[in-house]
């Protein structure tokens, strides 16, 4: 990363469909702006949890109007963004403990990025149940991960113990959902901050 450009980092859980968008959006925002993001695993439901904040469809299931404007906003990101692969998983909401856990154990097996993208589509291309242990070894296999290596070391204390220090330190920064962006100290929330994400990194660090 250029010394001229701020950190750039994504707080995020395969378990929100608006964090699997932004994930199919920051390759483009990577090749403009010449900055990576580093992804950092949080565990939704902790957060949740830490934060005393609830989904969207439970938060506003008494709205109407204002979950139909969501479905709405939803559908417009993906039509401008041409994400056509799209499709809601049917088993929405799925417990991610086992995925998030096993993408903390993707870093430390230096496979992180090929078992984000395998993940990913499976919970919001393919509709898979990512809550099962059959489905997600299956799935890893699939992508040519070691499937049995993954599970295994996402099963370790420190492992475990990581994901929920790394979801601490996203509430203690201000988090309280995904996805989140922080472009040096500056936090932003939601797949529609994407474009103000750029911007900022293109002010750079003085900015």
């Amino acid at each position: 990363m250029n010394n001229d450009k701020p950190a750039v980092q994504f707080l995020f859980d395969f378990g929100s469909p608006n964090a699997y968008l932004s994930h199919k959006v920051i390759p483009s925002i990577e090749a403009r702006t010449g900055v990576r993001f580093e992804y950092l695993p949080v565990l939704l439901g902790g957060l949740f949890k830490l934060a005393n904040n609830r989904s969207p469809v439970e938060a506003f299931a008494a709205i109407p109007n204002k979950l139909a404007y969501e479905q709405l906003e939803m559908e417009r990101f993906i039509a401008w963004h041409g994400l056509m692969a799209f499709r809601m998983n049917p088993y929405f909401p799925v417990n991610t403990l086992h995925v998030m856990r096993g993408a903390v154990a993707a870093q430390r097996l230096d496979c992180f990025s090929p078992y984000v993208d395998a993940v990913f589509a499976a919970m919001w291309e393919r509709g898979l149940k990512m809550d099962d242990p059959t489905v997600i070894a299956a799935t890893l296999a699939e992508a040519g991960l070691d499937a049995a290596a993954l599970m295994q070391v996402s099963q370790e204390p420190d492992v475990k113990a990581a994901l929920m220090a790394c979801t601490q330190a996203a509430h203690d920064r201000g988090a309280f959902g995904s996805p989140t962006f922080f472009v040096g100290s500056q936090m932003y929330f939601g797949k529609d901050r994407l474009r103000e994400v750029g911007e900022e990194i293109a002010r750079g660090p003085a900015g």
